[in-house]
């Protein structure tokens, strides 16, 4: 579906791999046709990549999602991120929100858009993180002064005060030489530092 003249906003909170996964999602968005704004404006559509380490993370993500609805109540709230895998239902309850997606399902949003429209009933759509065995690359550039490169996704230790095992699966990464290519795509746009 091509969704030229509709307007896309993003809104990241928690690390900064959210950062550099948010930057890829809203790459896919202009893909399709989206123009990419600020989220203080209007917009037919708004993603949140949620934290949920804390409660507080989880405080923080519901009074986004809240803001985008006030901004714009016409407008597709789409919840991805942490808090989206960890508590979908809790998620969906929010009111306002179309769409839940989980940690493997947030790399094909513009999969789940269809005609842009508010949804009677929140759709959830999450993995079970045993059943996530793929990686997904992701590279922030031009959202922040730092640009960041994902090399790993999950992790295989389950610490106590730890969520990430629990919101992003087991770890996963690319093979040394893709890795290294990515890598070297910011040079080529002038970047002088990775982290």
């Amino acid at each position: 579906m091509d969704y030229q003249g509709k307007k896309a906003a993003f809104y990241t909170l928690g690390c900064k791999l959210n950062f550099s996964e948010t930057s890829t999602i809203a790459g896919s968005f202009k893909e399709v046709g989206f123009e990419r704004v600020e989220f203080e404006e209007k917009a037919d559509v708004y993603v949140i990549n949620t934290c949920s380490v804390t409660n507080q993370g989880d405080k923080a993500s519901r009074n986004i999602i809240r803001q985008a609805t006030r901004k714009n109540p016409d407008a597709m709230v789409i919840v991805v991120g942490c808090y989206s895998q960890l508590k979908p239902n809790e998620v969906g309850h929010i009111e306002g929100v179309d769409l839940v997606l989980g940690t493997q399902e947030k790399f094909t949003i513009p999969a789940y858009l269809g005609n842009l429209e508010k949804r009677a009933t929140t759709e959830i759509k999450t993995t079970r993180l045993a059943d996530i065995k793929s990686y997904h690359k992701a590279f922030s550039w031009g959202d922040r002064t730092r640009s960041f490169l994902k090399i790993q996704d999950g992790c295989d230790y389950y610490c106590s005060f730890c969520t990430i095992p629990y919101a992003r699966g087991k770890s996963r990464n690319d093979n040394i030489q893709n890795t290294a290519a990515e890598a070297k795509k910011p040079l080529t746009k002038g970047l002088k530092k990775l982290f």
